[in-house]
C-alpha cells in the first residue's frame, strides 16, 4: 500500500492508491474499484481470516459480562462488484445474544484488508430484532469501503475503516508495532497497537492489539466507557 499520513474520504484516494487506480471524485470512488484486484483469501499477518476458524472473546462492558464469537465462514457475497468473505459475529451480554452481525471483507493484491459493510441486528432479551440501524454496504447510499488492516502498517498511519456516515465512520491510527498483550489464551509479543475512534462519537477511544498470525487479541476502551475484550480461545474446524 502506498502509505499516506491521513486517508480522507474527501480526497477519495484514502487507500485506492494501493491499487494504482484513478479516482474521479469522492462520489465516484466505488466506481473505480476493480473487482479483479481483490480476493477472498485473506492472509494479512495481522488480520488473517481462514474459513472454518472461530475466535472467542470474553470481557466486560460497563458492569456486564460480554462474550464475542467471531466465526469466519466459507460463504462469500458480492458487494459493489467485489466478492467478499462473510464473517458471522455474535455478541452475548450476560449470556443473551444482543448483536447478530455478518461482516464482509476482501483483500487486495497488495495485502490490505478492506471492509465492505455489514448486516447487523440488535436483539432484545426475548430474541426479537429491535434495530438494524448499523447495517451498511459499500456502493449503497454513498457508502465506501474502508481499510480494516494495512498490508504494511507503520506508526502514525491514519486511515478510515468504515465510510458510511452517518451510520459508521470508524478511523484508526497506528500507535506501535512492538506491544505486548497478555490475554487468557496466551501472551503475545510484537503486537500492532491501534487507536480506534469515530467522529460520530468523539468522546470514545479504544486501543486494539493485533498479534501477527492471529489477528485481534485485545481491545480496551481508554476513553468514554469501561470495556475490555480479550481472546480466550480459537476453534478450528477439522
Amino acid at each position: 500500500m502506498k502509505r499516506q499520513n491521513t486517508i480522507t474520504a474527501l480526497a477519495a484516494a484514502f487507500a485506492l492508491s494501493a491499487l494504482n487506480l484513478t479516482v474521479a471524485g469522492a462520489t465516484d470512488v466505488t466506481d473505480d474499484i476493480n473487482p479483479a484486484d481483490f480476493t477472498v483469501r485473506i492472509d494479512n499477518p495481522f488480520f488473517p481470516l481462514p474459513p472454518g476458524i472461530t475466535f472467542i472473546y470474553r470481557g466486560r462492558k460497563e458492569q456486564n459480562k460480554e462474550r464475542d464469537v467471531f466465526a469466519v465462514t466459507d460463504r462469500t457475497i458480492v458487494i459493489d462488484g467485489v466478492t467478499c468473505r462473510v464473517v458471522h459475529d455474535r455478541v452475548f451480554m450476560r449470556g443473551i445474544l444482543q448483536e447478530n452481525t455478518f461482516d464482509y471483507f476482501a483483500q487486495d493484491r497488495d495485502g490490505n484488508v478492506w471492509y465492505f459493510g455489514e448486516d447487523t441486528e440488535e436483539l432484545d432479551k426475548h430474541g426479537n430484532v429491535v434495530s438494524t440501524e448499523g447495517t451498511w454496504r459499500a456502493g449503497v447510499d454513498g457508502a465506501q469501503p474502508g481499510v480494516i488492516m494495512e498490508a504494511n502498517p507503520q506508526v502514525n498511519d491514519h486511515y478510515f475503516q468504515e465510510l458510511a456516515a452517518p451510520l459508521a465512520q470508524d478511523e484508526a491510527i497506528v500507535l506501535s508495532l512492538h506491544e505486548t498483550a497478555s490475554v487468557p489464551l496466551a501472551k503475545f509479543r510484537n503486537c500492532l497497537l491501534t487507536k480506534e475512534f469515530t467522529q460520530l462519537e468523539p468522546g470514545n477511544v479504544e486501543h486494539k492489539f493485533y498479534a501477527r498470525g492471529i489477528g485481534f487479541v485485545l481491545g480496551v476502551v481508554v476513553k468514554g466507557g469501561k470495556e475490555r475484550l480479550a481472546l480466550v480461545n480459537i476453534i478450528k474446524e477439522r
